[in-house]
């Protein structure tokens, strides 16, 4: 039986450019947590997609030559290849060009107007075409030359003036917002984002353009089709769409069943769109608001933020054909702090997959299933009933594991799950060098002992696999082929999964290759200058 839904996003990120490690970043730790909750008896939605629309994809189709939908058309293959090779399982990829995205856009914004939260005006102001942002002038700075430049990109604004926009009238739930933060401390994640957020909003909303007029690069609004929607008006609402709103066919009933969702993943910069202007809109339409928006820091390279713009952004595949799919999931879930900036380097790379996974997981490995080939013929050793009940060091780590993983992961705490697991690990390497099995081994009189060592050792081995899945879903998948166990993805109950004694003694046991070879960072051609 399903513990019920559990339903969380990625943004649905602009086209501009491919997959770099940042929107990788924000995507494995929804993909992770996506894996974990399925594996915890949850029925997982799982939304992410490509924003399409607004002046900066229009202007950058134009530059290369092509009409927008082309141009967006041939960002695609980007997107769902990079997600196919980090093993990303979406449950819905959203272009907000779609015509189902279309019909989420008009429903909504029909709704809000028949409800009386939108005019028509006229704004003044300043935006920028990057960041698809308006700012007041008080909020711009000047860059060298004297030009006015957004506070966020750092690029020239443009003066909007005299522009006919339809508006929502986001002024009016300045004192709402306040209280709904008051009465649910954990919509806005991390604390730092909180007091950020607050602090704007105290300081006054102004109505919010949701048109643009002078461009059709859009979802035409329905009330008004010589406007389209503005793209925050657009994009937001692909995380309905994603869930089946609107949809009156066979996902009919989905959006009741898994909205409000769990979680918004977003980069801290996008934190003001979905805790300020998202609330606000599904106040507007009468629908409850998402549990949490977790704005995550950014990946620094030599104390700068990863962007193209500035020439750090490397490519997931880059890091991958040097450390494989899993390493490259586990670093930057395990050594980057989900919430704070993470400082990335190559060299703290090595470190980590050397420690972690290649002399640790990897190494463990290898050691206890030549152990099984040398001492009982590459079988799992049989062991009485009293064995198995009997308390060792192993059992006690892994007998508390289950709590203090499932509420590392419930709180996207992706730092503290991982190093739950890598303590068991590290204890049955530890175990393995007390009980030194290679000294049981000699003697017959030693033999029953010697079967419970390397029984332990291969039951905490499975144990292990299992709670690494949502890193690591091929490693696990692996460890778990050479155990000759089942299908690990058709796990459902991890609780019960991970109970003391599952392993079916008699199983064959494969060697195989190292999981983890160990990597000289001097022969790695490769840098994040």
């Amino acid at each position: 039986m399903s513990k019920g839904t559990y339903s969380f996003t990625t943004p649905i990120y602009y086209v501009n450019a491919a997959p770099h490690l940042g929107t990788a970043y924000t995507t494995i730790a929804a993909d992770t947590v996506a894996r974990y909750q399925r594996m915890n008896g949850y029925d997982v939605a799982f939304v992410t997609g490509m924003d399409e629309h607004g002046q900066k994809v229009a202007d950058t189709a134009a530059d290369k030559g092509m009409t927008p939908q082309d141009w967006c058309d041939s960002m695609e293959p980007a997107f769902r290849d990079a997600w196919d090779m980090l093993g990303i399982t979406y449950t819905d990829f959203v272009r907000t060009t779609e015509p189902r995205h279309a019909v989420t856009v008009q429903k909504f914004w029909q709704d809000l107007y028949d409800k009386g939260w939108c005019y028509k005006g006229s704004y003044e102001g300043w935006y920028c075409v990057h960041e698809e942002t308006y700012y007041a002038e008080s909020d711009l700075e000047k860059n060298d030359e004297g030009e006015l430049v957004c506070p966020d990109c750092k690029r020239p604004v443009q003066k909007a003036g005299g522009e006919e926009n339809w508006f929502f009238k986001l002024s009016e739930f300045g004192d709402k917002l306040l209280a709904f933060y008051e009465e649910n401390p954990d919509f806005i994640r991390p604390e730092t984002r909180k007091n950020e957020i607050v602090s704007f909003v105290k300081s006054g909303l102004k109505d919010l353009s949701i048109s643009r007029s002078t461009f059709d690069w859009g979802v035409p609004l329905p009330f008004d089709e010589g406007h389209v929607a503005y793209v925050w008006a657009d994009a937001l609402l692909a995380y309905l769409t994603g869930i089946g709103y609107g949809d009156e066919g066979e996902r009919a009933g989905e959006f009741d069943a898994r909205w409000p969702m769990q979680y918004h993943f977003v980069g801290k910069d996008i934190t003001r769109f979905h805790c300020v202007i998202w609330p606000a809109m599904l106040m507007a339409a009468g629908l409850p608001i998402t549990h949490t928006v977790f704005g995550h820091g950014f990946l620094l390279t030599k104390g700068e933020k990863m962007s193209k713009s500035k020439g750090n952004a490397l490519k997931p595949a880059d890091l991958c054909k040097v450390f494989g799919v899993d390493a490259y999931r586990y670093y930057f879930m395990s050594d980057v702090q989900f919430g704070a900036d993470g400082s990335i380097s190559m060299e703290r790379m090595v470190q980590v997959y050397n420690a972690d996974l290649a002399n640790t997981w990897g190494n463990l490995c290898s050691r206890v299933f030549n152990m099984t080939k040398k001492y009982f013929d590459g079988q799992v050793p049989e062991v009485s009933a009293g064995v198995l009940a009997k308390e060792n060091p192993l059992r006690a780590i892994s007998d508390e594991l289950y709590a203090e993983y499932d509420a590392a992961l419930g709180a996207v705490d992706f730092t503290a799950a991982a190093a739950a697991v890598q303590k068991l690990a590290g204890r049955v390497n530890l175990y393995v060098e007390e009980s030194a099995p290679w000294n049981l081994a000699k003697s017959e009189e030693t033999a029953g002992e010697l079967a419970e060592v390397i029984y332990n050792a291969l039951e905490a081995i499975r144990i292990i696999a299992l709670y690494m899945a949502p890193f690591m879903p091929n490693t696990s998948a692996e460890v778990f082929r050479r155990l000759s166990l089942g299908d690990i993805e058709a796990v459902t109950d991890i609780e019960a999964a991970t109970a003391w004694g599952q392993l079916p003694a008699g199983n064959p046991v494969e060697i195989g290759d190292p999981l983890f070879p160990r990597l000289d960072m001097d022969a790695i051609d490769l840098s994040m200058e």
